[in-house]
């Protein structure tokens, strides 16, 4: 083994997912994922308490999993990596004790890293990747973040350039599709309903039929330097709400007999939802490639659960192509919270000969994109 290919076993907590993933230098071993995502459904939403319980069940079985999986035990592995922020702070407690105990009874040396930095890195580790391509402008999107960075070096050179200033994308998905009547999460369910898949007649939504708000797109935001890059969907969110009550208020004033024909027509679900997520992803991607106008960079990487939003994938190559700018998606497998990517992080980290954290460090529910080894 040499020290350019380092075996680092990662996990990550920050959220729902208990995530292990083993690679050796920049080849990916195994990935290996729990979700209590199911225990979520009833509440609308991640509940922290429940997330939190859930890693304590799983986090064991996963690391032991991810041993047999990679075919290699702790004596074997050269260094651990562990999500220290940002995420919630119980997940976040659970992986990183887990981690320490571990550090503690191998001796192994170990990296608490930086969530955002490492859905970055992921892509060093990626088997269709051809390797992380720098400077690259990053859209992390997903329900818990919503950034675009500047990527000028994966482990020292990462600049937050904007952020959301209330709701990420994926927490307004979740919130509107409960507004809309549809299952948590939130973003898949808005998506189908998009498509006609949840009416009879199978009709997809027009995007158009209703004007909902770019939150932080007007002129005077795009040239305040602190708003250009910045996201808001907090009053997307609130449009959605008015445009859901007046429908139903629509709907209950008919009268008794009033023919379909003769009266006020209401947006479909399909249209409300395909319009949504049109507000949604016009942003996204407006914000993106004026982040590669501004900075002079022709690369793009996309990450973190939203990311699977086939409306997002396809707006965004539209436009990228059309830009001259090369777009690049790791696996979807990959983009959601994972353990591969804390690995990868951990094991690029390894590799150059950072020092260690060492058992002292907390977890970071807020930790700063630019520090990514605490």
């Amino acid at each position: 083994m040499t020290r350019a290919e380092p075996l680092v076993l990662g996990i990550e907590t920050s959220c729902d997912e208990t995530g292990v993933g083993i690679v050796r230098g920049r080849t990916l071993l195994t990935n290996t994922v729990a979700t209590s995502m199911d225990e979520h459904v009833r509440f609308g939403g991640v509940v922290p308490e429940v997330a939190s319980r859930a890693h304590v069940q799983s986090i064991g079985p996963m690391i032991e999993k991810a041993l047999a999986d990679a075919g290699v035990t702790l004596d074997d592995l050269d260094a651990l990596a562990v999500t220290a922020g940002p995420g919630l702070s119980g997940a976040l407690m659970v992986g990183a004790a887990a981690a320490k105990g571990l550090a503690a009874s191998t001796g192994l040396p170990l990296y608490g890293i930086n969530h955002l930095a490492a859905h970055v890195a992921v892509d060093l580790v990626a088997p269709d990747s051809p390797g992380l391509h720098t400077p690259t402008i990053a859209l992390l999107v997903s329900g818990g973040h919503t950034e675009i960075l500047r990527i000028g070096d994966i482990v020292d050179d990462i600049e937050l350039l904007g952020a959301t200033i209330d709701d990420a994308a994926g927490e307004a998905f979740d919130k509107t599709a409960r507004l809309l009547g549809l299952d948590y999460p939130g973003g898949p369910s808005i998506s189908r309903a998009a498509a006609g898949l949840l009416d009879e007649s199978g009709v997809p939504g027009d995007p158009t039929a209703v004007r909902f708000p770019r939150g932080l797109s007007t002129k005077k935001d795009l040239r305040d330097p602190e708003r250009r890059f910045s996201f808001s969907f907090s009053g997307l969110k609130t449009a959605a709400l008015r445009t859901v009550t007046a429908a139903e208020a629509a709907v209950s004033a008919q009268p008794t007999g009033t023919s379909a024909a003769s009266s006020p027509r209401a947006p479909r679900l399909a249209d409300i939802a395909a319009s949504f997520e049109e507000a949604v992803v016009d942003v996204l991607v407006k914000k993106t490639l004026l982040a590669c106008e501004d900075t002079g960079i022709d690369h793009v990487l996309l990450g973190g659960g939203v990311a699977a939003n086939a409306r997002l994938r396809e707006r965004l190559a539209e436009r990228c192509e059309a830009a001259g700018v090369t777009l690049r998606i790791p696996p979807l497998g990959l983009c959601t919270d994972n353990g591969a990517m804390v690995a990868a992080l951990g094991a690029e980290i390894a590799a150059r000969g950072n020092a260690a954290s060492g058992l002292e460090f907390g977890v970071l529910s807020s930790l700063e994109v630019d520090d990514v080894l605490v």
